[in-house]
């Protein structure tokens, strides 16, 4: 079977070479061609390295780039982290049509930022699917899914990478034999119980440091690596990064600082400390929070609010 692949980043590179590494013919890639810097995604250069033909996603919703997609007479296609939205035809014209990767247990979290938003709402556990799109927002008929913890400490970051990339690319390659045998499944979603968010922003992300310390914790892992909780200091965003909640109960107000050390800062939660790793203000990098706090002039005492 000749399976076509559109995607991006590690996530596309690694369902390519899991595909390959399973003897799958691929048959064509359309992932983002390289930017005006020269940097190359993951996907489109590992399809090249390969002698793979391949098409620039955004060529896809144009004529010419429609014809190429159908000379490449896939039999299948895995849409493996795509972020644009593609004319219908794309999907129908293989064989058998056309599954996407999406990093929840549809219908609960359709969107695009539903990690974020899983552990935002201090879910315990998440999941991916693995679905026939259609005209909809995530809303097509499920061929498989996969479960995985949330772990108490988890951030996008470490959720997407330790648990989701690695089942994602286990499921893709399920899905691509579930069709090749004809066993693949069309389980129409429980449409009333769906939820949907929009993508995570920084209106979504500040902290109200009245709130309990769970919450507040949750929104911060849920934000990590982006876009960032946030609150201001010197009236500019002030992100943070790294964090841990601690139970300990210490003197003190809600956002008040306890400790700006050279193992962080520790800010006095409803409930609770939060311990943070790294921070990012206004416009600057990511930096160590002991050392933006040194030379921002932290100290204990200091409420943000």
């Amino acid at each position: 079977m000749r399976v076509a692949i559109i995607g991006q980043a590690a996530f596309g590179e690694a369902v390519l070479r899991r595909l390959q590494d399973d003897g799958v013919t691929v048959a064509g890639v359309a992932a983002p061609e390289p930017a005006d810097s020269g940097r190359e995604d993951p996907l489109w250069a590992a399809s090249g390295a390969h002698g793979i033909p391949r098409v620039p996603t955004a060529d896809l919703k144009e004529t010419a780039g429609l014809i190429k997609w159908k000379e490449f007479e896939a039999d299948f296609c895995l849409m493996a982290f795509v972020t644009e939205f593609l004319p219908d035809t794309v999907f129908t014209l293989p064989k058998y049509g056309t599954a996407q990767y999406h990093p929840s247990l549809l219908p609960h979290h359709r969107g695009k930022s539903a990690i974020n938003w899983a552990i935002i709402n201090g879910e315990q556990e998440t999941g991916l699917s693995v679905f026939w799109p259609d005209e909809g927002i995530d809303t097509g008929p499920i061929l498989l899914q996969k479960r995985c913890p949330i772990g108490p400490d988890d951030t996008v970051g470490s959720l997407y990478f330790n648990s989701l990339f690695p089942l994602g690319v286990d499921a893709m390659s399920e899905a691509v034999a579930l069709v090749a045998a004809g066993d693949a499944p069309r389980i129409e979603q429980e449409h009333a119980a769906a939820t949907f968010e929009p993508g995570c922003r920084d209106r979504h992300v500040e902290i109200h440091w009245h709130r309990p310390a769970q919450t507040v914790y949750d929104l911060v892992r849920g934000s990590d690596p982006r876009p960032g909780a946030w609150t201001l200091f010197e009236e500019e965003k002030l992100r943070f990064f790294d964090c841990r909640l601690t139970g300990e109960l210490r003197p003190g107000m809600p956002g008040q600082v306890l400790d700006a050390d050279g193992e962080g800062i520790s800010i006095r939660l409803n409930g609770g400390v939060l311990r943070v790793g790294r921070v990012q203000h206004g416009g600057a990098g990511k930096v160590p929070a002991a050392e933006w706090a040194a030379a921002a002039g932290l100290t204990s005492g200091f409420r943000f609010r």
